[in-house]
């Protein structure tokens, strides 16, 4: 796949860049567990079919420690015994908030399970990193940003 557009090295789009990137500084430093944050981008991800994402997070989850297991397991979790209640919600809910623009909506049945699970904090940063990760998706899917060459940490 070529690269259609250098997002990245834009003056308007590294600045756009810098300023989701800070917003990001929320949830890290929220009490979303940080592998169930992963997960989260990991599977959005998966979804969007942007391989630029799904290349950075699954290799900062591995280096995180992350098993290769879960990891290889993300996209099948529904029939996954590897992954907590709390973060099979939280893959439920990123499926569904993902999807929204199919014409479907959040459940009253996965909103119940991420209620059960996870405190006000938690949600509020749960739905800005699934709105976070859908517009890394759609940029990087959009500007064809190439998979492959992330190294973990490359980006701070």
């Amino acid at each position: 796949m070529e690269q259609r557009f250098e997002l990245f090295g834009n003056p308007v789009g590294g600045s756009f860049i810098k300023r989701l990137t800070m917003a990001s500084k929320v949830i890290n430093d929220s009490s979303l567990p940080a592998a169930t944050y992963e997960l989260v981008k990991i599977r959005a991800s998966q979804i969007n079919g942007c391989g630029y994402c799904t290349d950075m997070h699954t290799k900062d989850a591995a280096h995180a420690g992350e098993t290769s297991v879960r990891l290889n397991l993300i996209a099948a979790w529904h029939e996954a015994t590897v992954f907590t209640e709390a973060e099979r919600a939280a893959l439920a809910l990123t499926e569904e908030a993902t999807r929204i623009g199919d014409g479907r909506a959040v459940s009253d049945t996965v909103w119940q399970e991420v209620r059960k699970h996870y405190d006000d904090d938690q949600i509020a940063a749960l739905i800005a990193a699934i709105a976070m990760i859908n517009a890394w998706n759609r940029m990087n899917v959009i500007a064809r940003t190439p998979a492959g060459s992330y190294v973990p940490g490359q980006w701070g």
